[in-house]
Order: C-alpha cells, then sequence, then structure tokens
C-alpha cells in the first residue's frame, strides 16, 4: 500500500481512491433486497403520511363519518332495493308486473355501479388506509365511469 500511497500521495488517498471504486461498483447493481428495502420504506412513509394526515384533520371525523354513513346507507338501499324487487319478480304470474319489476331493478343496478367506486373509497379509507394508494385508482375509476360505459 506504501508504493499506492506514494503514487497517490498518501495512504489516505489510496483508501478513497478504492473506497470511491468500491461504493460506484456497489451503486451499478441494485438487488431485489435493496428493492425490498426501499418498497417498505415507500410504504412506511406513505402510512406515516396518512396517518399524519388523519391526525391533523381530526376536526373533520364528524363530518366524514357522515358522508360515509349517508352513502353506505343509499348504497345499501339500493342494493337491497334490487334484491327484493328481483325476488318478487319471481313470484309474480302477470308477465308485465314481472318485467315492470326487473327493469327498475335493473335501472336501479346501474346506479349502484356508479356509487361502487363511492364505497370502495370509504371502505379503503375506513379499513384498509395503508392500501388506500391502490384502492384509489381503482375506485376513482370506476366512480367516474359514465354512466353509459360498461362496467370492467
Amino acid at each position: 500500500m506504501s508504493f499506492w500511497g506514494n503514487i497517490f500521495g498518501t495512504s489516505a488517498a489510496t483508501n478513497k481512491v478504492i473506497d470511491t471504486v468500491s461504493n460506484g461498483l456497489d451503486k451499478i447493481w441494485y438487488t431485489k433486497e435493496e428493492q425490498a428495502e426501499d418498497a417498505m420504506k415507500s410504504r412506511a412513509a406513505a402510512a406515516e403520511f396518512l396517518l399524519g394526515w388523519m391526525d391533523t384533520t381530526k376536526g373533520q371525523n364528524i363530518a366524514r363519518r357522515a358522508l360515509a354513513i349517508l352513502l353506505a346507507s343509499i348504497w345499501s338501499l339500493m342494493f337491497v332495493g334490487t334484491l327484493l324487487l328481483k325476488l318478487i319478480a319471481v313470484w309474480i304470474s302477470d308477465p308485465v308486473t314481472h318485467a315492470n319489476l326487473i327493469q327498475s331493478a335493473g335501472m336501479i343496478s346501474e346506479d349502484i355501479d356508479q356509487m361502487t367506486g363511492a364505497m370502495m373509497l370509504i371502505l379503503g379509507f375506513y379499513f384498509a388506509a395503508p392500501h388506500l394508494d391502490k384502492i384509489a385508482g381503482a375506485a376513482i375509476a370506476k366512480f367516474g365511469k359514465a354512466k353509459n360505459e360498461p362496467s370492467a
């Protein structure tokens, strides 16, 4: 090492060159272990951000819960209403009334489909907050879909 130290000036300079080269080589390869560690850090940061946001917006909890209850109630009523209309239609022998009940159930089902995105956001917010980033994209896409578009 003294030979290389004399060429580069000092042994500290040699160590610095060796460290720089080894660090550069290490940065070339991004291992699966490093990727997993980075992904874990990213998820932890997102969860910390969400918890911080929830903590700073505590005053809005009542409004959030009221909206969640309102939307969940409407969605549930529509779902149960559709189910009841279909069940009643099975027992109706009059073809016109039967067709009207089925048509009514179909109309309500279309509106339920539009509200499902909102329900996904509510359920995700309250029960899967750390994974909300994955849920929100799908929910927004479903919630924002035009009424005439076929569901995925």
